[in-house]
């Protein structure tokens, strides 16, 4: 999987929030399918569906000991994430300043009046 779909994927897998509170939970430590399906109100079929979509996007892998099979997080394709996000930092950054030094001048225009 190239770079690209490998970030694809991951975006995808990311879009839902019971995938991110899934993930969320196993950045304390392994779960089974059951301690993540706990806090959600659906059924096991639906919560093993984000687990594939998870899986396939690389976030997480399950295990097998013997009927436990613990979920253990990934973090690989989360920095790629953060990798891409950080070439645009500089951007964010400079628009920041730009709208600092605006709030700025309307503010000494108000307090000047």
């Amino acid at each position: 999987m190239s770079n690209t779909d490998q970030l694809n994927e991951t975006f995808a897998a990311l879009a839902h929030p019971a995938r991110r509170a899934m993930l969320a939970r196993l950045a304390e430590g392994n779960a089974t399918v059951n301690e993540l399906a706990e806090p959600f109100d659906m059924s096991l079929p639906a919560v093993s569906k984000h687990i594939k979509v998870l899986e396939r996007a690389g976030l997480i892998s399950q295990g097998k000991q013997a009927q436990y099979r613990p979920c253990t997080l990934n973090p690989v394709p989360l920095k790629q994430v953060a990798s891409w996000a950080e070439q645009y930092r500089p951007i964010w950054e400079a628009r920041f300043d730009q709208l600092e030094s605006v709030l700025k001048q309307l503010t000494e225009r108000r307090d000047a009046n």
